[in-house]
Parts: C-alpha cells; structure tokens; sequence
C-alpha cells in the first residue's frame, strides 16, 4: 500500500514537473521568441500591415474600407460618399452590426453560383449605380467601360485593393467632387498603382484606403499649385 501511494506520488511529481516545464517553453519562452524575431524582422506585417494617416493609424494596407455617408433616419444602407474612392462591393457571408466602414462580420464570398439569379440581379443593380455615381457632365459613363471588380465581390469580400481601371474610372467623379483637374486625380492613381509582384504575379492594381488618404491630402493643398 506504501509502495502504491509513493509510486503515486512520484508520478504526480513527475507530471507536475513536465506541465511546468512544458507550460515554461511553450506557453512563455516560445511565443516570446517568435514574437520577438517578427518585431524584429517583419514588424510592420506582425503589427497588421498598418496605414498611418495624420499621426494616427487610418487602417490596414490588408483590409478594405469603405467611405460612406452618415445614414439617415430609416435608412438601412448607408450611401457611398462620392468624393471619395469606392472599393469593391463587399458582398460576403454576414452582416456587420458594429463596425459599418465594411459591411462584413466574417471574411468570405457570397457563394453564388454563376447562374444564380440573386448574383445577377445583384452585379445589374451593381453597375446601375456605377454609371448613376460616376457619371459626370459631358461624360457618361458606359457598360462596356465598367471592369469586373467594379460589380463583384472579391473571394475575401475584404479586398483592400481595385484595379487600375476601376480606379480610373472613378477619376473624373473623385475629381469634381472636391473641386480638383481631372488629370491631378488620373496622376495620384498612377502614383499608387502597384504593378504585378515580381513583374509577373497577379495583377496591377491600386489600394483604395492609401489613394484616398493621398487624395485627401491634395484636397487640404487646394490642388497642385
């Protein structure tokens, strides 16, 4: 019975010991290492790719956000602000009841099948207001002109980035709104358009949140002098 208890006791000890150590190396010393070497060698991606904007974070370069205008009494969906860059529609898998600068709760697509005759009503309804928002005086904006980003959603529903033709499109609505020459708004565009990762991944393409905080600060100049 001696033998048992002590046996028993040694075990307890021996676990404890283990929990301890195990508890020291992978709940401490491990998490304090690797956060440690992704400060040091990657802290901009470890803090959350963030965008600072007037001495304070505006964003992440990872995330997309919207500019909208402040809903009205009643009103369910809050109106995009136009003197602002538009991202992509972000239409994905829930609603957002805390956060309204992206209208998602959860990262993902809509799910929709190609033929679904919700998606299609969604991209006409989509690129009705498209040409309703950016069409301007002496210019009319065309279906032919409008690119898929424009009307779809991204695979994330949280793209941060357009593509260089929507983004141009939107140049001569962006530049009326707030009073600016057409060609200082194209230049700002092709100022922030990122061409392909290493000049063959993926596509060019422009990030809404850091075009408009350039915009911004043109708008402050009063233009280019």
């Amino acid at each position: 019975m001696n033998n048992s208890v002590a046996n028993t006791a040694r075990l307890l000890g021996a676990g404890a010991r283990a929990l301890l150590v195990l508890t020291l190396l992978c709940g401490v010393l491990y998490p304090l290492a690797v956060t440690g070497a992704a400060q040091a060698l990657l802290s901009d991606k470890a803090n959350g790719s963030e965008v600072r904007a007037d001495g304070a974070t505006a964003g992440s370069s990872l995330i997309g956000r919207r500019h909208d205008l402040p809903p009205r009494a009643g009103q369910e969906t809050a109106e995009p602000d136009l003197r602002w860059f538009q991202p992509r529609p972000s239409n994905g898998l829930g609603a957002n009841t805390v956060n309204r600068q992206y209208d998602l709760l959860v990262s993902g697509a809509t799910n929709l099948a190609g033929d679904s005759e919700e998606l299609i009503e969604q991209v006409k309804a989509a690129k009705a207001a498209v040409i309703a928002d950016n069409s301007t005086p002496g210019h009319r904006v065309r279906p032919s002109d409008i690119p898929a980003d424009a009307v779809t959603s991204s695979g994330s529903g949280l793209d941060p980035h357009i593509s260089p033709a929507y983004a141009d499109l939107q140049t001569r609505r962006v530049a009326a709104r707030n009073h600016l020459a057409a060609g200082e708004v194209e230049r700002l565009v092709e100022e922030h358009t990122d061409g392909r990762a290493l000049g063959f991944i993926g596509e060019p393409r422009v990030n809404v949140l850091e075009l408009n905080i350039a915009l911004k600060q043109l708008v402050a100049r009063g233009g280019e002098k």
